[in-house]
């Protein structure tokens, strides 16, 4: 690809992805933010395909954009949650908010600063990059031998996560009959029916 060419789709997938992912954060529909959380996937794989990475990039589109985004689009639309009622306590929790939005600002501004790679690191890397396979294939090697456990782990937190998020999510509206199977489990013969003795000629 000409080298022209290339900068100008780098600038513009940095340029809409940026803008994107500002607009996850201003917009005041949460319906709209996930779609614009979708728009900033699709330029950062588009930013990965010109990386040369195109197995992020298919990650990107086909767990994130084809099922996290997509889940969490569904769980918005259906689920009658009250952002209204959500949202009064904002302002109640705004400083500490912003206290630590300000002190995760000054760690990562220190970590770019300080920033300084090792002139030995990039001649001899830990995991030699063997050119004859493609990216996908030297990734499942390293991801599944030399760091499986992390690998696992990771797996793990997100499992945690998920179970989180039903957890949060999870609300028991008033009058509604819901089954218990263990009290069904429990129930015995004189729980469950009722003998009635009739009259001859009264009926029921």
């Amino acid at each position: 690809m000409n080298m022209n060419v290339a900068t100008a789709f780098f600038y513009l997938f940095a340029f809409v992805c940026v803008a994107s992912a500002l607009m996850v954060i201003l917009a005041r529909n949460p319906v709209h933010s996930v779609l614009y959380l979708i728009l900033a996937f699709v330029n950062a794989a588009g930013l990965f395909m010109l990386a040369g990475a195109e197995f992020l990039a298919m990650m990107l589109i086909v767990v994130y954009v084809g099922a996290v985004a997509v889940l969490f689009l569904f769980v918005v639309m259906m689920l009658d949650v009250d952002f209204t009622e959500l949202r009064q306590g904002f302002l109640q929790y705004l400083p500490i908010g912003f206290l630590v939005g300000l002190i995760v600002l000054i760690e990562l501004l220190m970590v770019v600063i300080g920033w300084v790679i090792s002139p030995g690191v990039v001649p001899n890397p830990a995991t030699q990059i063997d050119t004859s396979v493609t990216n996908t294939e030297a990734l499942g090697h390293v991801l599944y031998t030399q760091y499986a456990y992390f690998f696992e782990g990771a797996g793990l937190v997100l499992l945690v996560a998920m179970i989180g998020a039903i957890v949060l999510t999870l609300r028991h509206k008033e009058g509604i009959k819901r089954q218990n199977p263990a009290l069904q489990s429990a129930r015995t013969k004189a729980q469950s029916v009722e003998v009635i003795k009739v009259q001859p000629g009264q009926g029921i």
